[in-house]
């Protein structure tokens, strides 16, 4: 078989299937797409349930803030005790299944490129698509964030980042260094505490507590600054870096305590902690970075989608260069409930511009 016979032509590929893809792929079944025929899911984790299913058992459903069900499909009665990477894998599985979505797993996709007859290639451990139009919707669980310190390669410790965490009992007995100001910092923080030997919380700002409920408006305008992020072309910023932390009784016991007792950044990494200029020593047995993620966009590499500021330039959830790709669950469409409403909008516009671009003979 030659490379030409091997490539399989459809209308959409869709890379990634997690809320943002599933939406996606809901919406094209919806108009009309055929799965396989017309377009592909593809999904490099091993099962459904997109970054969900890798999350710390200790997360439990019942901590998880502002899930939305997908598009079409009700996720009701999940017991609010269980992880919530069992509820949402589930849930994923379920809805792959009854709307015949056919998500191809585990495919690697290793770029995405410019093709013959202007279509794009996508590249991957399943072989190449040839494609008029993509959604990206790879999320940023595969790009954790580590910044990088002075003396952090001396550190005799542990460091593991969110993306690790194994849950509060690993802790037991530690020394515990916590860097960031998320809301999966303060989790971490409100988990391990009971357990740790001591517990530091150190962040580059001091963290901003939101009073009172998450509104309507409160989050249209966090999505509006992200949105304009992404619209000059900027990386985005999460929605919460916008929101602030909500101050629920935990977090409100956790300043009580002291637990959530922020100290500025330190200046660097020691062999046996973090220390300060100002001659502070902190001894640490772990330090966990909950430093947050990127956008896992490095296959699109290729396209040159990517802005001088180090984003890529998003309109609605079209890329400004590139009109065939888009982005869903990037920057302000990275909320769960943002996610759904981006692939509807995406899936219009694919389809307006698959109607204006008949396919060459």
């Amino acid at each position: 078989m030659n490379n030409a016979e091997a490539v399989k032509e459809v209308d959409v590929v869709v890379i990634g299937a997690g809320q943002a893809g599933l939406s996606s792929a809901y919406h094209l079944r919806r108009t009309g797409f055929e799965p396989d025929r017309d377009f592909v899911v593809l999904d490099h984790s091993p099962g459904p349930g997109g970054a969900w299913q890798f999350r710390w058992g200790s997360l439990t459903y019942g901590k998880v803030h502002g899930m939305h069900s997908l598009p079409g499909m009700e996720l009701t009665d999940a017991d609010p005790g269980r992880p919530s990477s069992e509820v949402i894998a589930e849930y994923f599985d379920s809805y792959e299944r009854t709307f015949d979505l056919r998500v191809r797993r585990p495919v690697d996709v290793r770029a995405v490129r410019e093709g013959p007859d202007g279509r794009l290639l996508v590249e991957s451990s399943a072989g190449t698509f040839s494609t008029r139009a993509l959604i990206n919707a790879t999320g940023t669980w595969d790009r954790p964030f580590w910044p990088r310190y002075t003396g952090q390669e001396t550190f005799r410790g542990r460091q593991l980042h969110t993306a690790q965490y194994p849950g509060p009992e690993a802790f037991a007995g530690r020394r515990v260094v916590v860097v960031g100001g998320g809301a999966s910092g303060t989790q971490h923080l409100l988990e391990i505490a009971p357990y740790a030997a001591a517990t530091t919380w150190v962040t580059r700002r001091p963290p901003v507590f939101r009073e009172g409920p998450f509104s309507e408006d409160v989050g249209r305008a966090a999505v509006a600054l992200v949105e304009e992020r992404v619209r000059q072309g900027l990386p985005p910023k999460s929605v919460v870096s916008v929101t602030g932390l909500p101050l629920n009784d935990a977090v409100r016991q956790g300043l009580a305590d002291g637990v959530l007792d922020r100290q500025p950044m330190f200046d660097r990494i020691t062999p046996d902690g973090v220390e300060w200029n100002d001659g502070r020593h902190v001894e640490a047995d772990i330090i966990l970075w909950a430093t947050g993620f990127r956008a896992a966009i490095d296959h699109l590499a290729p396209l040159h989608l990517r802005e001088p500021g180090g984003g890529i330039r998003v309109e609605g959830t079209r890329a400004v260069a590139d009109p065939r790709v888009h982005l869903v669950g990037y920057g302000p469409s990275a909320s769960t409930i943002g996610a759904n409403r981006a692939g509807r909008a995406a899936v219009r516009d694919i389809r307006r511009l698959l109607a204006e671009e008949p396919v060459a003979a």
